[in-house]
């Protein structure tokens, strides 16, 4: 491995731990709860993994949760939004806090689009995500 990627991967593992979780502007970010946040650590490690295997890398499930969440607390959102809203937090509650989701709020599958949309939101927040810890290498580096 030449240097450079080495730092890379340095880097970006250091970014799991201390890149900020993106929330939807509207102050609503202070209410996530503990156990979203080190659910989002972890998850974020195990991408981390994934994409060494090869894998695209995205952000996890958490925190697409995590910003989801913060959307519905400040507006409303569609009924696309709305179901893989409930898909992705079924998924993770069942994860992370080993509950299960009241029967009639129990979405086992999403559509294609919502599939595409769910990829997209993904790859933004991964951006977003990275882009912080690239621009603080970059002053580092001044």
């Amino acid at each position: 491995m030449d240097k450079r990627r080495a730092e890379k991967s340095i880097e970006d593992l250091a970014g799991i731990f201390t890149d900020p979780i993106i929330v939807f502007p509207g102050g609503w970010g202070d209410s996530l709860p503990d156990w979203l946040r080190q659910a989002i650590t972890l998850e974020r490690l195990l991408a981390e993994v994934e994409s060494l295997k090869g894998n695209p890398p995205t952000a996890a499930d958490t925190e697409v949760c995590a910003y989801l969440m913060t959307v519905s607390l400040t507006q409303a959102i569609d009924s696309d939004w709305t179901q893989i809203y409930i898909y992705l937090a079924g998924k993770v509650v069942r994860r992370h806090k080993r509950a299960e989701m009241p029967e009639d709020l129990n979405v086992e599958s999403i559509s294609e689009y919502q599939k595409q949309e769910l990829r997209r939101l993904k790859d933004w927040l991964y951006l977003q995500r990275t882009r912080n810890h690239l621009d603080r290498s970059r002053e580092e580096r001044r």
